[in-house]
């Protein structure tokens, strides 16, 4: 269910995505407002649940978290049991920082972040471990052409 906005929330949406720990002055002005009111809207649009929770965005490379892979995983297991014990072991792993259950070919893609290929691989082999998989791909990406959270509103 998507929730009502107007040209205000928005605006005030796109300052916040572009740098959430800037100042509620530094937002009222950027958005042709005062304080109160953009505190306001704020505050209700993170009761809509519009706004999650707030992060800070880290330089993989910086903390050499240099190699990216993208993980193709077919099953051929489908039951309950597995799912919930593969959507555990997914979560339980910090290299994993997107999975995503897909219609086609493929079941699961995971965006997989570690320091290069043998920690990939320490990483597969733990997995495979806990869980059954028929079949699993890794693509390493060569160069990360575009990478955001902005969303756009």
């Amino acid at each position: 269910m998507s929730v009502r906005l107007d040209e205000m929330d928005r605006k005030i949406l796109a300052q916040l995505q572009e740098d959430a720990g800037q100042s509620l002055d530094d937002i009222a002005r950027k958005v042709g407002s005062s304080k109160t009111p953009v505190w306001n809207r704020i505050r209700k649009l993170k009761e809509a649940g519009v706004i999650g929770r707030q992060t800070v965005i880290l330089d993989p490379d910086a903390l050499g978290l240099e190699a990216c892979f993208f993980v193709l995983i077919r099953t051929s297991e489908h039951e309950a049991d597995w799912q919930r014990k593969f959507l555990e072991t997914l979560r339980n792993r910090p290299e994993v920082l997107e999975a995503h259950r897909l219609a086609g070919d493929i079941d699961y893609i995971l965006k997989v972040r570690v320091q290069n290929a043998r920690a990939y691989d320490t990483f597969y082999q733990a997995l495979i471990s806990e869980v059954r998989i028929y079949n699993v791909t890794a693509l390493l990406s060569m160069e990360e052409i575009k990478s955001t959270t902005v969303l756009p509103v």
